[in-house]
């Protein structure tokens, strides 16, 4: 057996360094068999998508789109279902939608749900601009599909729809509530109860999961982990290794392999291979830093050449950035407060008013993103007015990388203008 398939980030569960963290299988299954939508939140890779493996295989699973309309994830989902939907509007304004088979599995699935293979709906020009969810029939239609193909419907990345569309796929989750369709959707937000924030309703039919993970817990890991390939890491190794991992199964199950290659561990042997030397996570965790370099010099390109793409955006926008990577780590995973990030801005440029640097965290995450709708690192809440980190490795890259973040030329830029600061 190799290290590489034992540890490491992998889209698939990998059942020799699973670790089920405070019994969290039992819980998820026990809520599965409830009616009842579930909710899974935590950081990037902490180990959402393996927990929803390990008690649910066999799903439906919807990948969001920052950009994308919340209305894909029937468009995608039917289609794993052998399911299209085609919308057409013709000159008159008469909107219309299609559900067709595609293939035999599509049709004899339409017909367990009582539908024709073609079922169109039409609508006068008052309802035009409606498409496939936002219509309790449609959705309708959606829902007993997905009801009668025996699959549980999976909305993963969560966090990426934007504001409107939380709201309004909160309230399609009541509509598919009524219907008998239970969802479990996953993400990353700081707020606890978020769906009952955005959709009162769900109150009884939605429980929220958390996925945290506590020192012992990774440790259990690299226990796990290590039985399997009849390795041994020493306690200062695992304590080193674990903090190192910001509370984040993904960074660990990473940063651990990296960690065995530069020891020279290939494969399980005859005799345990023991691992001592902290040099060797150093190591690692350099290596680590230098792999995730294009990831996060793509994040300060996207998010410079966003500021730049506004008119005098080189004042306000650039010193929040400044505050915000300067911030602690606990800061950042915790959530960073508005008023926090206001207060250190405001010492380094005294025009910055509140009103202004909240509008601007509120665009912070469009900035990030690439053309492809994804990239994400910081996250903002409005209703929190918190700022936190999405993903943790940041916090691993700027301990052991060197790198000028390119938000720091634009504050020299905005001084030699005057320090103009901007209107959000």
């Amino acid at each position: 057996m190799r290290a590489d398939q034992v540890f490491g980030i992998s889209p698939e569960l990998r059942e020799n360094s699973y670790v089920d963290r405070g019994n969290l299988d039992a819980s998820i299954s026990r809520f599965l068999a409830r009616t009842t939508h579930l909710a899974i939140r935590g950081p990037s890779k902490c180990g959402k998508s393996w927990l929803r493996q390990k008690a649910l295989s066999d799903a439906i699973t919807v990948q969001c789109r920052l950009r994308k309309p919340f209305t894909d994830i029937y468009v995608d989902a039917l289609s794993q279902l052998n399911i299209s939907i085609k919308i057409k509007e013709n000159k008159q304004g008469v909107f219309k939608a299609t559900l067709g088979a595609k293939g035999e599995a599509g049709a004899a699935l339409l017909a367990k749900a009582g539908i024709s293979a073609s079922v169109g709906s039409e609508r006068t020009t008052e309802a035009e601009h409606k498409i496939i969810g936002h219509d309790i029939d449609d959705l309708r239609f959606v829902a007993e599909i997905i009801k009668k193909s025996d699959r549980r419907l999976v909305i993963e990345d969560f966090h990426y729809m934007s504001t409107d569309d939380r709201r309004n796929f909160a309230y399609d989750l009541k509509a598919l509530w009524d219907y008998g369709v239970f969802v479990i959707i996953i993400g990353i937000w700081s707020e606890t109860n978020l769906l009952l924030h955005l959709n009162t309703d769900l109150a009884g039919r939605v429980h929220e999961i958390s996925v945290d993970w506590t020192q012992d817990d990774l440790k259990n890991i690299l226990k796990k982990g290590g039985d399997a390939l009849n390795v041994r890491f020493s306690d200062e190794i695992q304590n080193h290794l674990a903090g190192l991992a910001y509370s984040n199964a993904g960074i660990l199950q990473q940063l651990t392999l990296l960690t065995l290659d530069e020891a020279g561990f290939k494969e399980k042997g005859l005799f345990a291979f023991h691992v001592t030397d902290r040099g060797l996570v150093d190591n690692a965790s350099m290596a680590y830093a230098e792999q995730l370099n294009p990831l996060y010099q793509q994040f300060a390109k996207n998010v410079s050449t966003g500021i730049r793409s506004r008119p005098n955006a080189t004042g306000i926008y650039a010193h929040s950035m400044a505050v915000i990577m300067d911030a602690t780590d606990d800061e950042l995973i915790r959530g960073l407060h508005a008023r926090k990030i206001f207060e250190r801005a405001v010492k380094r440029q005294n025009r910055i008013q509140y009103s202004n640097l909240k509008a601007i965290l509120e665009k912070i995450e469009s900035l990030q993103i690439d053309e492809d709708g994804r990239g994400l690192v910081l996250g903002y809440s409005s209703a929190s007015e918190e700022l936190a980190i999405v993903d943790r490795q940041l916090l691993l890259y700027r301990r052991f990388a060197t790198v000028k973040w390119p938000w720091e030329d634009m504050i020299v830029e905005a001084d030699k203008q005057g320090g103009q600061v901007e209107q959000a």
